[in-house]
């Protein structure tokens, strides 16, 4: 008999406790849970319940066009703590999301603690390990000397301490240990078991499951579509069926901010360079031409969200393309990283590899 159940989003919402700790894993709107989460904020509404939940967040939960993540649960007397690489954020002349508003406000417990940092927290609590030893974020804003990652006056406890080890000084986070894990899948078969072919990453599915399920936690996944036992090639499989507890079906998700469903982003199909849009001339543009003076060929470099992201662009329009291999935190490897609210996404990737193996790459590359 399959562990796994297929069920409806109130029962996969029932799922979840008062007090959970619950981690989610989604980039913005890339393999966001929406409906899930959703879900829980319609539970919390009708029922007053579920109640005080921490929610974990190694990249921002949901986006400001359509996909509303963490927002859906961002709500006085549920939500009592979050911790999180990043939060839903957009241009600064539309109505700044709800988190925000509770942070702000001092209604929740915030914490802003490095994306690489999270995941590998919670593959310190998969392998029962008691957490990470870093030097990453020292005397910055994560150094308990300074804020310790702490966002707001009602956030008190902290969860970063400063210790001496081997002659070193580190900092010091614990394991996260998730009641739940919420992720997004584009497949489940009939056992439960998940793959990704019409995604555009995998981020840390398999880890955030898999800390959540050692530490006897619930996992559920949303999927666009159920498939009989046997359909899926094993190689593809990326969360065994062993992890999963409940999947609920979804068909409708987006793939993506304000994108339905592009086989480029997933790697489907290639297309050619000059499709690609370079980008408009103006103030952004000159300082993204000056970053790119600094590039050389052959390297490999890790982009971020925002002007960076018009890099390659930049490349692309000098009749650059290729030369460099251009590395995101969300796991493309190589290819035309997109722009806007679809950065997270590539196109012509080389590779796409689990989020927390690319931030191992970045701290230690």
């Amino acid at each position: 008999m399959p562990r796994t159940r297929f069920v409806t989003l109130p029962e996969a919402a029932a799922l979840i406790h008062d007090g959970a700790t619950v981690a989610v894993n989604s980039s913005s709107g890339l393999l966001c849970p929406d409906a899930i989460l959703r879900a829980v904020g319609e539970r919390f509404a009708q029922q007053g319940h579920p109640q005080n939940l921490t929610t974990i967040h190694p990249i921002a939960a949901g986006d400001m066009y359509g996909i509303d993540g963490i927002d859906h649960i961002a709500q006085p007397g549920l939500l009592a703590r979050v911790i999180a690489g990043s939060l839903p954020s957009g241009p600064s002349s539309m109505e700044s999301p709800a988190i925000w508003r509770m942070i702000y406000e001092n209604e929740v417990e915030a914490y802003n603690i490095p994306s690489g940092l999270i995941f590998h927290q919670l593959r310190e609590a998969a392998a029962r390990r008691p957490g990470v030893l870093t030097q990453l974020g020292m005397d910055t804003y994560l150094d308990p000397r300074r804020q310790g990652g702490r966002m707001n006056e009602c956030t008190r406890e902290n969860i970063v301490q400063l210790v001496e080890f081997d002659g070193q000084e580190w900092l010091y986070l614990r394991a996260l240990k998730p009641d739940a894990a919420l992720i997004r899948a584009t497949t489940a078969d009939e056992m439960g078991n998940l793959t990704f072919e019409r995604e555009g990453a995998f981020l840390g599915a398999y880890d955030v499951a898999l800390a959540a399920h050692n530490n006897g936690g619930v996992v559920i996944a949303q999927v666009e579509r159920r498939v009989a036992a046997g359909t899926l090639l094993a190689q593809n499989v990326r969360v065994p069926s062993t992890l999963v507890d409940a999947v609920v079906v979804v068909p409708d998700s987006m793939q993506t901010t304000q994108t339905e469903y592009d086989p480029a982003i997933s790697g489907e199909v290639r297309v050619p360079s000059d499709t690609f849009e370079v980008a408009e001339w103006g103030l952004q543009k000159v300082i993204a031409r000056r970053a790119a003076l600094e590039l050389r060929d052959g390297e490999a470099v890790n982009l971020g969200f925002g002007i960076s992201a018009l890099v390659p662009r930049v490349l692309l329009e000098e009749g650059l393309d290729g030369a460099v291999t251009w590395v995101i935190e969300q796991g493309a490897v190589g290819g035309m990283p997109l722009g806007g609210f679809q950065f997270g996404c590539a196109a012509n990737t080389q590779a796409i590899i689990p989020s927390p193996d690319q931030f191992s790459y970045f701290q230690g590359g």
